[in-house]
């Protein structure tokens, strides 16, 4: 567990609802490293794993999870579980009065983000959906040098993003659970294709593809336009080659990015400038997205601390303006990438409807006059 910082407000009290491998792995290690959090308690419906995990924090460890949520020294929740879970859980944390930090993405349908957002906005409290790619530096730069003009105007986005089959059991073949690669992992590039062309982006076709047994989609590939013609490619899987990178290509070459979604803090990040006169590679300084990513939370969650002032306890100005500012950014955010979920499947039903019912071709005997 970090201790208080030796100036400055106290600490985030943070609660864990859940021991979920990201978790464990990413998210925990970063807020014991920011000074601006504290990891006060983690729950788990398994008294044993809790503890296990509790012990390497120095902190309370919980039998189940409304437990946490009525611990008055909990000040804000991470909420890892799984997608399925998320609405339900994060609606009762926001409702026992707790900040909330949810685990992308925030949930599996744009009408329950928007509820949960327009709660948190009539209590007061901040709600963010961990994404954690967008607070590494190289994206901010790549987008730099698009404006800069380094490949001219902007002609296509290609990202891909795959994972080598997780072990069986894993919840991701949970359709339940809300497994499948799709929420899993198809998000991150469809986030980067939005952080580069725009909100109003749309889905002009997908294919999914699906695993015999469990049903949950393991793949797949999204085709998106923006309204000025700019198109996007998207390409997923969780059963596949490790891959996470994207392409920038315009008018007058292309940049490559490689481990762009999950890279280790102490990675170098690497971007490739592609021209006629040549190539060059630009190498960044290494940078950590997850500490970035629960920085901007703890941070937040700090500003909208009531304060006394004239014998009455009343929320700062910068208070209130850093949580709407994070909220409606994150709100925007989670609900653009909901919409695009949809419109994948509804675009992969459309698809496969159609290769029910093909057309007859001028070839085809059975099109013949």
């Amino acid at each position: 567990m970090n201790g208080s910082p030796a100036a400055g407000p106290e600490p985030v009290r943070i609660g864990v609802l859940g021991c979920a491998d990201i978790a464990r792995r990413r998210v925990l290690p970063a807020f014991a490293a920011d000074p601006g959090s504290r990891v006060v308690a983690v729950a788990s419906r398994d008294g044993g794993r809790a503890r296990e995990v509790a012990d390497r924090y120095d902190c309370a460890a919980v039998t189940g999870y409304d437990r946490l949520l009525a611990d008055p020294a909990v000040e804000a929740v991470y909420v890892p579980l799984p997608v399925a879970l998320h609405a339900d859980w994060i609606e009762r944390a926001l409702r026992a009065g707790k900040h909330v930090l949810g685990e992308k993405p925030l949930t599996g349908d744009a009408d329950s983000t928007r509820r949960l957002f327009e709660l948190a906005a009539a209590r007061g409290l901040v709600l963010a959906e961990n994404f954690m790619f967008p607070r590494h530096p190289l994206h901010r730069r790549v987008r730099e040098l698009l404006a800069d003009g380094a490949i001219g105007e902007l002609r296509s986005f290609t990202g891909e993003f795959a994972i080598p089959a997780p072990p069986p059991g894993d919840v991701r073949y949970d359709a339940a659970l809300g497994g499948g690669a799709l929420l899993d992992i198809a998000v991150n590039p469809l986030l980067a294709a939005r952080f580069f062309l725009g909100p109003a982006l749309t889905v002009c076709g997908a294919r999914l593809r699906r695993h015999p047994v469990h049903g949950v989609d393991t793949g797949g590939a999204v085709l998106l336009a923006a309204p000025d013609g700019v198109t996007a490619q998207v390409v997923f899987g969780m059963e596949h080659a490790y891959r996470a990178g994207y392409e920038l290509w315009g008018s007058a070459g292309r940049i490559r990015v490689e481990r762009a979604y999950a890279p280790p803090a102490d990675h170098c990040p690497v971007i490739r400038v592609e021209r006629p006169q040549g190539v060059e590679e630009l190498v960044l300084h290494p940078a950590d997205q997850y500490l970035e990513a629960v920085r901007a939370f703890s941070q937040a969650v700090r500003q909208t601390r009531p304060t006394r002032q004239a014998g009455q306890t009343r929320q700062t100005r910068d208070g209130r303006g850093a949580e709407r500012t994070l909220r409606e950014r994150h709100q925007e955010r989670a609900l653009t990438v909901a919409r695009l979920v949809a419109e994948v499947r509804a675009a992969d039903k459309a698809a496969s409807s159609a290769a029910q019912h093909p057309v007859p071709s001028w070839d085809d005997p059975r099109g013949a006059l």
